[in-house]
């Protein structure tokens, strides 16, 4: 299972972290009570973190360890939703991604300077230039519109510091039946469901150019392994289908009509030509992409060739004041356990800078 939310950038559970007046988190179970934080009250934050998966509520968590006001938004539409068990992460190995949300969700909320809200951010606009401004003082270099999900309010919120960690959007295969199975008999992330799979017949299924190199993962856990490529002709060239072959592992590239399956589960893959190949089980390679329609005023954003926020090692972008970490920086996909850890990274990269200069 990989890191963070897609579908949008975004807000919180409600009933967990339920702002108090003036914008404080009324879940205070830690670090004393509520207090005024360094100047910033009612809409104004010394960070916003957008996205609340693995690598937001640590961005969070560590902030508010360094008694930071810091705001999550997160719209609730988490990428893995369809998926119910997650593995790899230490001491969580087979717990739902949703309550791995819920407990980083609990343990954020604990903290007096902790807020979280439910909404889509729709804008993201600088202010100040990063060099005339202060860290904890004069304007805020953003600020932050979202639109309120269920029930929530609307919300303009600002803050010198901004950190995306919303993750991507995935594109599926356009198989007709292809979400029936999609988080129990098929997935995407090798790291995370490729056990469960061990001594299966296994289908792979994509059009994109690293298949092979899938394929030789996915050969890890079982020597009945079929390559599907629908029809894509560059998803696995001559060399790499010879080269696979020597493996055992062979490549079908035929259309795909749509998959076939019971009460048991996925059962075969149906061809165009009506040729049903068994198998049980597999991994799918969906098309990712950084949803970006609320960046759109951030001039000077870098990006990689797939999309991706070019960030450094501490997870600064190239527009001052604005951060990322998790699926939407290179290389994309993540486990959760590594989108936790650049989270952690770099909130201790933001916890600095809003220190100033020595």
């Amino acid at each position: 299972m990989t890191g963070a939310a897609a579908g949008g950038p975004g807000a919180t559970v409600s009933g967990i972290g339920a702002a108090a007046p003036g914008g404080v988190s009324a879940s205070s179970t830690a670090g004393g009570p509520a207090e005024a934080v360094r100047g910033y009250d009612g809409d104004a934050y010394e960070v916003i973190v957008i996205g609340g998966g693995p690598a937001g509520l640590s961005v969070g968590l560590n902030l508010v360890r360094a008694r930071r006001r810091v705001l999550i938004l997160d719209s609730n539409r988490p990428r893995h939703s369809a998926t119910l068990i997650s593995h790899g992460f230490i001491t969580r190995d087979g717990v739902s991604p949703l309550e791995l949300r819920a407990l980083g969700r609990e343990e954020f909320a604990g903290y007096p300077t902790a807020e979280f809200h439910q909404g889509l951010v729709t804008t993201i606009t600088p202010g100040a230039a990063a060099d005339s401004a202060t860290a904890t003082g004069g304007a805020p270099l953003f600020t932050v519109t979202s639109r309120g999900v269920r029930g929530s309010a609307d919300r303009t919120v600002t803050a010198p510091v901004v950190v995306l960690t919303h993750g991507l959007a995935e594109t599926l295969p356009a198989l007709p039946s292809i979400r029936a199975y999609y988080g129990t008999a098929l997935h995407s992330c090798l790291a995370c469901d490729l056990f469960e799979k061990s001594d299966q017949p296994l289908a792979l299924i994509g059009e994109s150019a690293d298949l092979a190199e899938r394929a030789l993962l996915v050969s890890q856990v079982t020597d009945d392994l079929i390559v599907f490529t629908n029809d894509a002709p560059d998803a696995v060239t001559a060399a790499e289908e010879a080269a696979l072959a020597a493996r055992g592992i062979a490549v079908e590239r035929r259309p795909i009509d749509d998959l076939e399956g019971d009460r048991s589960g996925l059962t075969g893959v149906r061809l165009a030509d009506g040729t049903v190949v068994p198998r049980t089980g597999g991994f799918v390679r969906p098309t990712w992409t950084v949803p970006d329609a609320h960046l759109a005023e951030l001039t000077g954003l870098e990006r990689d060739a797939d999309g991706h926020l070019v960030v450094d090692a501490l997870g600064a972008t190239s527009v001052p004041g604005l951060y990322a970490a998790g699926d939407l920086t290179p290389p994309g996909p993540q486990q959760l356990i590594v989108a936790a850890g650049a989270g952690a990274r770099t909130a201790a990269a933001v916890a600095r800078r809003l220190l100033g200069p020595l």
